[in-house]
C-alpha cells in the first residue's frame, strides 16, 4: 500500500470494532481522547492492512524527538498493560497517540504547562 501522508491514521475493521466496544462501555477522558483519534483514521480490511502500520498487539518503537530517547512497547487492551513488561494499553495517552501511525509517523499532544510531546515511529512489529 503506497501512502503519501505518514501521518495518515489506519485501522483495521476488526480493531475499529473491539476500540469502539471499549470507547461505548466507558465514559472517560481517556476513552474521549481514543475516540478521537480513531474518527480521524482510514478503515481498512484486516487482510490490507499494511505490516508497517502500528495496530492493537504491535510492538512499536518510537522515539522522543524532542529528548531523542527510544522506546519499545506494545500496545494492548487495558486489561493486558503492565507496565513493568512495557505493554502499555490504548487508553494510556501515548497508546492513544501511537494506533494507526505508520513506520516514519509522527505525533504531537499537548502537555500540562502548554507543552507538547513529539513523537515518531521508527519500526513496528506485528504481533504474530
Amino acid at each position: 500500500m503506497n501512502r503519501k501522508n505518514l501521518n495518515e491514521l489506519l485501522i483495521s475493521n476488526l480493531d475499529y470494532l473491539n476500540l469502539t466496544q471499549i470507547i461505548e462501555q466507558s465514559n472517560s477522558p481517556a476513552t474521549d481522547a481514543l475516540d478521537e483519534e480513531i474518527s480521524r483514521a482510514r478503515i481498512v480490511a484486516k487482510n490490507d492492512f499494511p505490516k508497517d502500520a502500528v495496530a492493537m498487539n504491535s510492538f512499536v518503537t518510537f522515539s522522543d524527538m524532542d529528548s531523542a530517547e527510544e522506546k519499545t512497547v506494545q500496545l494492548v487492551y487495558p486489561q493486558n498493560a503492565d507496565i513493568d513488561q512495557l505493554k502499555i494499553s490504548i487508553l494510556s495517552p501515548v497508546g492513544s497517540a501511537l494506533i494507526g501511525l505508520s513506520l516514519g509517523g509522527t505525533i504531537e499532544w499537548p502537555m500540562p504547562q502548554g507543552k507538547f510531546r513529539r513523537l515518531k515511529v521508527i519500526a513496528v512489529q506485528q504481533q504474530q
